[in-house]
């Protein structure tokens, strides 16, 4: 069965609304009001901000683009202020959207979508991983991280314990290859 683009964003808002902690509960006020923004607009992204001096020397704002209602973006943010990254949030309550003017794959999307340095970053990717992405540089629209694997940064778990995870490159072309593996 073949799904038009429209019908195609439904049915993944439908899945993602439904995932716990990040957009309510499916059928809720917030859930009904986020599909009807996403069926018919689409957000104006700011241009991307200019790197900012800190400690490490001069690392480009981590701009994130996140929906208020998901707790563990917050503690990926985090992660990456510890790292060294100047972080900006921007709220957003159409993230698919977002995605797509961004050049997001479909079926390649997590609860927060990130723009550093004319790349993307989606997903709960390690911060090492994007230090890498700017450090080789390579010609690719950026990193993704599919889905919100446990033991990922944001994602802890109480016991450590790590489920195994793939970060991808994805290509201007929208191809996906594998950069970097963790939980091994």
């Amino acid at each position: 069965m073949t799904l038009r683009p429209r019908a195609r964003l439904l049915c993944l808002l439908l899945v993602a609304a439904a995932a716990p902690g990040c957009g309510g509960p499916a059928g809720s006020d917030a859930t009904t009001s986020t599909l009807a923004a996403a069926a018919t607009a689409a957000p104006v992204l700011p241009p991307a901000a200019s790197p900012v001096a800190t400690q490490d020397g001069l690392l480009p704002l981590l701009e994130v683009f996140r929906s208020p209602a998901c707790g563990c973006c917050g503690a990926w943010v985090e992660h990456m202020q510890h790292a060294g990254f100047p972080v900006q949030v921007r709220e957003v309550d159409d993230l698919e959207a977002v995605r797509r003017q961004m050049g997001v794959p479909f079926g390649k999307g997590s609860c927060h979508t990130a723009r550093i340095d004319g790349y993307i970053v989606e997903g709960h990717v390690p911060a090492a991983d994007i230090r890498r992405l700017l450090a080789q540089r390579p010609n690719a629209r950026g990193l993704v991280l599919p889905g919100m694997p446990a033991g990922s940064p944001g994602m802890e778990m109480p016991d450590g314990h790590v489920q195994p995870y793939t970060v991808e490159l994805v290509g201007h072309d929208g191809v996906s290859r594998a950069w970097s593996r963790h939980g091994d």
